[in-house]
């Protein structure tokens, strides 16, 4: 079976071939493709990938290239996990909104939307190729802003992409590990959009649990998102948000912590991986160990910010291992073997939150088996989430009609309408300043 990976030079791969190595059963991948733009980014991993490999006698194969078509022709399926802009665009995301006094996260408010504008036309380019040369496969992705960009995707691709995020395992499984559950036993009712959901229960053997959790404040705010956004508001609520939440419940404290930050997150990363890279440029450079270094420095600054403005202290060793790989490891299974699972994630609503349309992007838990993943029909939201799920989704139509028209006021409307940017002549300022510094946005006119 053929893997291709986009973006197949991006730090985390060795994180999927690692998950790989692990599988030893019938009808598992046995070549893996990656496709990466930087052919200098593609012959560091295929080395981190080596050394993973060493003494693994059915490990699967490794090759690389730098033509899209060649790396798509003949897939089973297609992890899409590209960076349009790099580390660098990133950077630039966030240092633009930050000058405006708003939020230039990766996924979420100004940065997001930026980093949507021009990562769809790129998207959209790969999801007609995939159409074109394998038709047949199915693909992952990866890519951020995810639900966004799998939304675009769908639109030519149907329910053949889909989409995953890690976050609402990690939660699902912080929340069971507090509960004393196993996490492979438990239920998790989780709704919402990509980096924007919440845990309303929890469910061991037909017993909702999370009533018990949001009882108990000592062990209510024993975990990450416990501490990250306080006993009481947790309460308040009712329910567990994703911890990307945090930016829209505090955000005045996540910007004010961002603009007092010695490096932005982009800017952190573009450093650090800049100097992985340069040192995988040495050929006596042990390649494994200095990316499994360089991986957990990122892993344990991950979200640091929200974290100290929070008080919320170091990140838990359990929380340190990723686990992104083995949700789509779990859903290529599924689909390849027909070895029926459930999984949380990205896929066309259907008829699963009524106050959406059928085609919109959501994120929720899916029934997956070799005809795909098919969302669980779920109890609507309360109003508060339903209207900032209705809200982001309207600033996510109209960064898919900007990316489709090549309309300027199509994007000033998105960053407009999105509620952590709180005046149009912002977004103004935020699609000039963007334009300028991101030459993939030349298409906005």
């Amino acid at each position: 079976m053929k893997l291709t990976i986009l973006g197949g030079g991006g730090f985390r791969v060795p994180l999927v071939y690692g998950a790989l190595l692990q599988d030893h059963a019938e009808g598992r991948v046995t070549h893996v493709v990656l496709h990466d733009l930087d052919a200098g980014r593609l012959s560091a991993v295929t080395r981190v990938l080596a050394e993973q490999a060493a003494g693994v006698p059915d490990a699967p194969e490794v090759s690389a290239t730098t033509d899209l078509d060649e790396a798509l022709r003949g897939a089973d399926f297609v992890f899409s996990a590209i960076r349009v802009g790099g580390l660098e665009g990133r950077a630039n995301d966030e240092r633009v909104a930050l000058a405006e006094g708003v939020l230039g996260q990766e996924t979420v408010g100004a940065g997001g939307i930026a980093y949507g504008l021009r990562t769809v036309p790129v998207a959209v380019d790969i999801a007609r190729r995939v159409a074109r040369l394998a038709p047949e496969a199915w693909v992952i992705n990866f890519t951020n802003p995810a639900g966004l960009v799998t939304e675009a995707m769908s639109r030519h691709l149907g329910d053949r992409v889909i989409g995953i995020c890690d976050s609402p395992v990690g939660l699902g499984r912080r929340i069971a590990r507090v509960l004393g559950a196993n996490p492979k036993e438990a239920w998790i009712d989780y709704v919402g959009l990509n980096h924007l959901g919440w845990v309303r229960g929890l469910h061991v053997a037909g017993r909702d649990e999370l009533p018990r959790l949001l009882g108990d404040p000592d062990l209510l705010g024993s975990f990450e998102e416990g501490k990250l956004f306080g006993v009481d508001w947790l309460r308040s609520l009712g329910a567990i948000p994703n911890e990307y939440l945090h930016y829209y419940y505090f955000n005045r404290e996540a910007v004010r912590a961002y603009q007092q930050a010695e490096k932005t997150r982009g800017a952190f990363l573009h450093d650090q991986q800049a100097r992985f890279y340069a040192e995988m440029k040495n050929p006596d450079a042990p390649a494994l160990k200095v990316w499994d270094d360089t991986r957990a420095e990122r892993e344990a600054t991950y979200m640091a910010e929200n974290r100290e403005t929070a008080g919320a202290g170091e990140r838990d060793e359990d929380d340190l291992s990723g686990g992104y790989e083995k949700v789509a490891l779990a859903l290529m299974r599924a689909i390849a073997r027909d070895e029926r699972t459930t999984l949380i994630l990205n896929v066309r609503n259907r008829r699963t939150l009524s106050v959406l349309d059928t085609d919109a992007v959501i994120e929720v838990p899916c029934l997956v088996d070799a005809n795909g993943a098919h969302p669980v029909t779920v109890e609507p939201l309360p109003d508060h989430a339903t209207g900032l799920v209705c809200a982001v989704k309207a600033v996510e139509r109209e960064v898919l009609s900007a990316a489709d028209s090549g309309s300027q006021a199509s994007a000033v409307k998105a960053f407009a309408l999105h509620p952590l940017v709180d005046s149009v002549n912002v977004a103004r300022r935020l699609v000039e300043g963007y334009t300028e510094v991101h030459p993939g946005l030349a298409y906005l006119r």
